[in-house]
């Protein structure tokens, strides 16, 4: 739904397939990576995501290639740039490596795909400056310093009380009852949505980058775009009311904003999936992995639980060590060079926020969390440049204030099981977490 590019391929989206899915299709139990060819390493397949198996296929990447070269039938040429500076370069110039065909990787520039996979207006994350900005800044005072003042204290009260409501001495899923309910609470807030229905912008946001198979969060194309179409009859209606009755929202923002009031709520529909993604993907899964993580790394815990004062620098180091969007994705606008390698016109550069997160020139001892890093904050979780996410500090708000009322409450949440993981090489997600609490 991020793709304005087109590929060659039937009229039906229920036939088609995307490159996340054709990379997917190639199934379970990936070879570890010393045991494959560097030529034949892809990191895009999401099941090496889903069975938590890709560091190693990174760690050789950033060590002999880390601008690394694939092609596949849908996608056509792109690259996978896996260190931190490089990173930092391809996200510093926005004119060399440009944002305007999708955020994801998509298909070859040119080709011919359904109307169901193509957007006549892209949303502000898949722009470049100046209509970047201008719509970027349309939102902005949502997740301004003075509303994050006004937005704690009911941030910190819906916490206590989803936390007060914890069974005891049985096992519960932490992603469904805390993770999922804090943010999707906060994300009704943000755009004065019912909240009897808060649940549906969980469910959109778990099926905008969902793979369509079997049993998934999806079984085709067709279901996606319907449960799509349902999203934007929801937000068609609360757009007309908000052109009446403007409020200090989300919707009132893109409704009366200078650079978005001409646009209907389906033009809008990439801003409104962003921000929904944005709100609840990431920080729920930062809040699913920072139980995770503190149990995989149980010294930290007994640290942070010896000293509360360390919250704010645990905050940068789970953000992190978890990286809840794995990659997002540059388009070449000319030939150029980047490490040496010959880039061509339109290929894909994906930059893997999950491996620059990891690089070892930048972050000693990085698959491991140490709530003491002194250089945490330097994550490239949020991304970089003028593409900077804009609600990086009511993430970390969030994520806070969940921390230091956990302290006071428990003396331990303890997991139970390993967690089941989201079927996806772009959200490093967790759909399942068992675990069960000690209350103090």
């Amino acid at each position: 739904m991020s793709e304005t590019a087109t590929a060659p391929g039937p009229s039906s989206p229920g036939e088609f397939r995307t490159p996340e899915m054709e990379q997917a299709e190639k199934g379970r139990g990936v070879p570890a990576a010393r045991e494959l060819a560097l030529e034949d390493i892809n990191p895009l397949n999401a099941n090496l995501f889903k069975e938590d198996r890709w560091q190693d296929h990174f760690e050789r990447l950033r060590r002999e290639d880390p601008i690394h070269f694939n092609e596949i039938e849908t996608a056509g040429r792109y690259w996978s740039i896996t260190k931190y500076e490089d990173i930092k370069t391809v996200s510093s110039d926005w004119k060399a490596f440009s944002s305007a065909h999708g955020i994801t990787l998509g298909f070859p520039i040119g080709a011919n795909v359904p109307t169901f996979f193509q957007q006549s207006r892209p949303p502000f994350i898949s722009q470049d400056p100046p209509g970047q900005t201008e719509q970027r800044k349309t939102v902005r005072p949502a997740v301004a310093p003075r509303n994050l003042a006004k937005l704690e204290p009911l941030i910190r009260e819906r916490t206590c009380r989803v936390l007060d409501a914890l069974p005891d001495g049985e096992t519960f899923d932490w992603v469904d009852t805390v993770s999922i309910e804090l943010t999707t609470a906060m994300l009704a807030t943000l755009f004065d949505f019912p909240f009897e229905d808060r649940r549906k912008l969980t469910r959109w946001s778990d099926i905008v980058f969902a793979i369509p198979q079997p049993g998934g969060v999806v079984e085709s194309q067709t279901q996606k775009r319907d449960e799509m179409m349902e999203c934007v009859t929801y937000f068609s209606r609360l757009w007309e009311e908000r052109k009446g009755q403007p409020g200090d929202d989300l919707v009132s923002m893109l409704v009366h904003g200078e650079a978005t009031r001409h646009m209907s709520a389906a033009d809008h529909l990439g801003n409104l999936l962003l921000l929904i993604v944005g709100g609840n993907d990431t920080t729920r899964n930062t809040m699913s992995g920072s139980v995770y993580g503190l149990n995989r790394f149980p010294e930290q815990y007994d640290k942070l639980a010896a000293d509360p004062g360390l919250i704010k620098n645990m905050v940068h180091e789970i953000i992190r060590w978890q990286t809840p969007l794995a990659y997002m994705r540059r388009t070449a606008t000319g030939d150029c060079e980047l490490g040496g390698k010959a880039i061509r016109k339109h290929d894909q550069l994906l930059m893997w926020y999950v491996s620059a997160n990891r690089d070892e020139d930048v972050f000693d001892d990085a698959n491991a969390i140490d709530i003491e890093r002194p250089n945490a904050a330097r994550h490239l979780s949020f991304g970089y440049g003028n593409h900077f996410c804009m609600g990086s500090r009511l993430a970390e708000l969030q994520l806070r204030v969940l921390w230091e009322e956990i302290l006071t409450r428990f003396e331990r949440i303890e997991v139970q099981a390993e967690p089941s993981r989201t079927l996806s090489s772009f959200v490093r997600g967790y759909t399942e977490l068992p675990v069960s609490i000690k209350r103090k």
